[in-house]
């Protein structure tokens, strides 16, 4: 489970850590953000779809993607979400699954509001 500290003083995402990663350069900045709110969505409901079923295999590979997405763009908190639903998927822990991601969804639930705040900012 997370940590409550940590979700209240730790942000959705890591504004400086993306900008490092792509060089300040705000451009590329806001073409990841706007492809990843566009799979994001998407790649969410398939891995609901794969623990309604359940589909571990599937369901591990999906969390895997998110996973990488997350991390590339300094979404920690959700990051670590999926990695622990990867995990429970990769073990076949199938009663595990619908809280795990329960979890991400928070997270995703938290993390697009200050994506959509800072594409809001930068379109000024």
């Amino acid at each position: 489970m997370t940590n409550p500290k940590q979700t209240l003083s730790e942000r959705a995402w890591n504004h400086a850590e993306l900008a490092e990663r792509v060089d300040n350069d705000e451009e590329l900045l806001r073409e990841l953000l706007t492809i990843f709110k566009e799979d994001f969505p998407s790649t969410m409901r398939s891995l609901e779809s794969a623990i309604a079923v359940p589909d571990s295999k599937s369901a591990s590979r999906l969390s895997h993607t998110l996973k990488g997405m997350l991390s590339s763009l300094g979404a920690g908190r959700a990051a670590a979400a999926a990695s622990k639903l990867e995990g429970l998927a990769a073990l076949g822990e199938n009663a595990s699954l619908k809280e795990a991601f329960a979890e991400l969804e928070r997270e995703g639930a938290s993390l697009l509001p200050e994506l959509d705040a800072y594409m809001s900012e930068v379109r000024r």
